[in-house]
């Protein structure tokens, strides 16, 4: 279990990557946690700020980790962290919003790819998401402190505005896409320097502050410790995801021996190291639907990965308590060195 601050103690504790901090048991608006933990940023919204003005001494970003529709998310093995704007609701222009969030955004990646006194003003970002305990619903997790951009990612990328349609009506909102930092443990004395205004004291985290000097990008990376992905992980995560496995399953569910040609082209679309080489017979094949070649280093002087792939044609059963998904026991039969499952949770 994650470490646990209470809400007694939050207003003196440090903030510390993956510790929840619990609402006041209750789960009323006044016992939220954020506006007690950091105060001055308020206790709404997925965009909290301090300081006036268009450059802001520190902002918190905030997400639930449910929206299908805008999924925020953290790569945990790069440090890589997308975030969606404000501007949720048809007949409002990309920066008309309530909390300002997208003009934050803008000026924020304004400031990235200006000068490097421009990036001297870039605030740092808290990441904090939903984390529901028994103690109170409004609970939340500290993810880590970001900076905008990411090493690889260009300037044209970093900062995209998507256009989505609800209801026959279109409109525009930011992705944004950060770079979480290495810095485990953010101290309270740091916390107070950022509302005092003065950033660069000697509590300064060093990760931000080689950021904010030099744009050196030091990411907070985590290997997996288990490479079977959990339920959620394996079910789509947007209404129009759903749709689409739905459809899948209803055009395969009567022939599954063809859902094996159809995961195999499926998966080789989505690479192009990818090089099927044979798609086995439908009874009798050792466990195997589909067999192949990952290219590995130089397209002129490549490396060959042999793998094996295994297609399941199961009912997802979204709308069950518990969806089917894909486990061990479905890939014990893949012997060769590199497996590949699919199944259509995932298509």
């Amino acid at each position: 279990m994650p470490k646990t601050v209470s809400f007694q103690g939050l207003r003196e504790s440090d903030l510390i990557v993956d510790a929840v901090y619990e609402g006041e048991a209750g789960g009323h608006l006044s016992g939220e946690p954020l506006g007690t933990l950091l105060p001055g940023m308020g206790n709404q919204g997925g965009f909290r700020s301090a300081g006036t003005g268009d450059d802001k001494k520190c902002v918190t970003l905030y997400t639930t980790g449910e929206d299908r529709d805008w999924p925020d998310s953290i790569d945990l093995s790069t440090g890589q962290f997308t975030y969606y704007g404000d501007n949720k609701r048809p007949g409002h222009e990309l920066h008309e919003t309530v909390r300002g969030g997208n003009r934050i955004l803008r000026r924020t990646f304004e400031l990235l790819h200006g000068s490097r006194e421009d990036r001297s003003k870039i605030p740092p970002f808290l990441i904090f998401q939903k984390y529901p305990t028994v103690v109170s619903s409004r609970s939340v997790q500290f993810k880590g402190i970001a900076v905008p951009g990411f090493r690889g990612v260009p300037a044209t990328s970093d900062l995209v505005a998507v256009w989505k349609s609800t209801d026959g009506h279109r409109f525009q909102n930011y992705r944004a896409i950060f770079t979480i930092l290495d810095v485990p443990i953010i101290s309270r004395s740091w916390l107070k320097d950022l509302a005092d205004g003065h950033p660069m004291t000697s509590n300064v985290p060093k990760a931000w502050a080689d950021f904010s000097r030099a744009g050196v990008y030091k990411a907070l990376t985590a290997a997996p410790t288990t490479i079977i992905r959990s339920t959620s992980a394996q079910l789509p995560d947007t209404s129009n995801r759903i749709e689409i496995l739905e459809s899948v399953w209803l055009h395969f569910k009567d022939s599954p021996f063809a859902f094996e040609a159809f995961a195999a082209r499926l998966f080789q679309m989505q690479d192009p190291r990818v090089i099927v080489d044979e798609l086995t017979r439908p009874t009798a094949d050792g466990g195997r639907d589909a067999i192949g070649r990952y290219r590995l280093g130089l397209r002129d002087d490549p490396v060959y990965a042999e793998f094996s792939l295994e297609a399941k044609c199961y009912s997802p059963g979204l709308h069950d308590s518990t969806p089917n998904t894909v486990g061990v026991k479905e890939a014990n039969s893949l012997d060769q060195p590199t497996e590949s499952c699919l199944n259509p949770t995932r298509s």
